[in-house]
Parts: structure tokens; C-alpha cells; sequence
């Protein structure tokens, strides 16, 4: 008889194919237009390249998703904090 684990991480996102929503989605997009690309210029040529970008398409937004700060870029604190008014007038 099968046994089946319960489920407990109800509460993390949801995760198809190792990708969230949101990155499924791009990927099926850009699977889609692959599709439309082969069925409108056929040629072994194009199918090769297209099934290498979507490979490669997919080991990127699966280390994206791995490590999300490779696109971190600015600092998330300032270096002060003042409530003094900033404007572009010079007074000297």
C-alpha cells in the first residue's frame, strides 16, 4: 500500500516545476511564441536554437529563483535620514 506525506508547507509559495507563479508563466510564454516561431519558419536550424534558448531559459529562472539577489543592486537604507525639506534652490 502507498504512503503519502502530509503536506505541511501550505503556507510557501506555490512552486511549478521548481519556478513560482509568476515565472511559470513567463516561461510558458516564452515556450508558446518558441512554438509559433517553429510553425512559421521550419527549419531544423531555427528548432535547435529555439529548444537551446528555452533550456537555457529555464536554468536561468531556476537560478534566479535560487538566488534572487544577483539583481539587487541598490542599497536599501540611506546613508541619513533628516526631515529637512530637499530642494534644487541654491541660496549661496
Amino acid at each position: 500500500m502507498k504512503k503519502y506525506e502530509v503536506y505541511k508547507n501550505i503556507r510557501k509559495r506555490a512552486i511549478i516545476f521548481g519556478l513560482p507563479i509568476s515565472l511559470f508563466v513567463l516561461m510558458m510564454i516564452a515556450v508558446i511564441a518558441s512554438l509559433l516561431i517553429i510553425i512559421f519558419s521550419f527549419g531544423i536550424g531555427i528548432i535547435i536554437c529555439v529548444i537551446i534558448a528555452n533550456a537555457l531559459l529555464y536554468i536561468g529562472l531556476t537560478k534566479f529563483f535560487q538566488n534572487p539577489q544577483w539583481l539587487h543592486f541598490a542599497k536599501v537604507f540611506p546613508k541619513s535620514i533628516s526631515n529637512k525639506k530637499t530642494t534644487a534652490l541654491n541660496y549661496e
